[in-house]
């Protein structure tokens, strides 16, 4: 019988992290888990399932900060008995992680570069620091922001131009982890373009917000550029399983037939979808019931040359009526903001090839964008209490 392997989560309370834990836990592929986040449960906003997977005997949480070298340290200390029992030993035959996910970065943009320069590139190079001693394998959760802005689909050898503050630190924080191979570390690099689903905040779910707040206005929707403008997408389902298909063995609920091996692997993971602005639209127009356009070749060009106050008056016409729909609709808390940084609001093409992955037998769970994928990531925003009733068309 094979020993289910034992997992690292680091960053395992945000929004890809918390996904994860429940895909690793549910699908009953690990001996033991354990979650390492700056964040605490109890203010992090998680769902109740969420909140049961922390509570399952073969996971662990802790909070740490990982930018702190014995922090990390300790987070890599495999225990010997599980958390739950004191008398129920842990199966290891390497007194070590088997698996560590790098899910941990600053993710929200605008920050300054020496946050992302913290908060990502640092840490990330000490916690694969760390697994290159410990001889762990060691995934590391990129972006495909990375990729110069284009049209055509970027495969995973495209031209390197990272088009946002922490794309460019995302890519510092790969090469970090490359530099580490040559020391015989084992890694594997995921990079996910915008991703959503149940519990995102910053992917797709703002321009939702957006809708919600253009049908309590009453009045057309209508976005910058154009409708062809590529924003390619995963779903968060679809990228825990295939953090864990790129990682795991066969014989461990995996998708690969040998070991990672040094050096660095790199994957995209994308869906079939080829999302532009155009088909978000009118998914958001058929959800809320209101009409939606773009707004035309002069304002995007006025845009282009005055985006810092376009940006602040873009987020004054948004912020304050889904504050009036949050109060009328009795949130008095939420995580949820139509905010947009003006990093965003480029005409920045975001298009991915995803093939490589395709090629090892990877199928997508949710191929497609579709409105009631989105309406399921509303109503479970609803359900919690976090998004106000009413804001759907019937």
């Amino acid at each position: 019988m094979t020993t289910k392997p034992n997992v690292l989560v680091l960053g395992g309370i945000g929004f890809i992290g918390r996904n994860l834990v429940e895909y690793l836990v549910t699908k009953e592929v690990c001996g033991f888990v354990r979650v390492v986040d700056k964040a605490v449960p109890a203010t992090a906003y998680l769902a109740d399932r969420y909140k049961n997977v922390l509570e399952n005997p073969i996971v662990e949480f802790r909070q740490a900060n990982l930018t702190n070298p014995t922090a990390v340290s300790k987070a890599f200390d495999l225990p010997t008995h599980l958390p739950s029992s004191a008398s129920t030993a842990l199966p290891s035959s390497t007194n070590q992680f088997d698996y560590v996910f790098n899910l941990a970065a600053e993710t929200k943009y605008g920050q300054s570069e020496s946050v992302y320069e913290e908060r990502i590139v640092s840490l990330a190079a000490l916690c694969a620091g760390e697994a290159q001693k410990r001889n762990v394998v060691f995934i590391e959760l990129g972006t495909c922001q990375v990729y110069e802005s284009d049209k055509k689909p970027s495969g995973e050898e495209g031209k390197i131009k990272p088009w946002t503050m922490l794309a460019k630190a995302k890519w510092k924080a790969e090469e970090e982890v490359r530099k580490l191979t040559g020391s015989g570390l084992r890694s594997v690099v995921v990079r996910c373009p915008i991703v959503w689903g149940e519990g995102d905040v910053a992917g797709l779910t703002p321009r939702f917000i957006i809708g919600a707040v253009y049908r309590h206005l009453s009045e057309k929707m209508e976005l910058l550029w154009t409708k062809d403008l590529k924003m390619y997408t995963v779903h968060v389902r679809d990228v825990c399983r295939a953090l864990w298909f790129l990682t795991a063995l066969k014989s461990q609920g995996g998708g690969r037939d040998k070991p990672v091996d040094k050096g660095c692997e790199v994957y995209n993971v994308v869906d079939k979808n080829e999302t532009d602005q155009g088909k978000v639209n009118e998914i958001v127009g058929a959800l809320f019931g209101i009409d939606t356009g773009f707004q035309g070749t002069v304002i995007s060009q006025f845009a282009k040359l005055n985006l810092e106050s376009v940006t602040e008056d873009v987020n004054d016409k948004h912020l304050a009526p889904w504050s009036e729909l949050c109060k009328a609709g009795g949130v008095t808390s939420t995580p949820l903001t139509p905010y947009l940084d003006k990093e965003l609001l480029k005409d920045n093409a975001l298009s991915v090839d995803g093939s490589k992955l395709d090629k090892m037998g990877f199928v997508y769970e949710v191929p497609n964008v579709t409105r009631e994928g989105v309406k399921r990531v509303v109503e479970d925003w609803v359900r919690e209490g976090w998004w106000p009733k009413g804001t759907l068309k019937e």
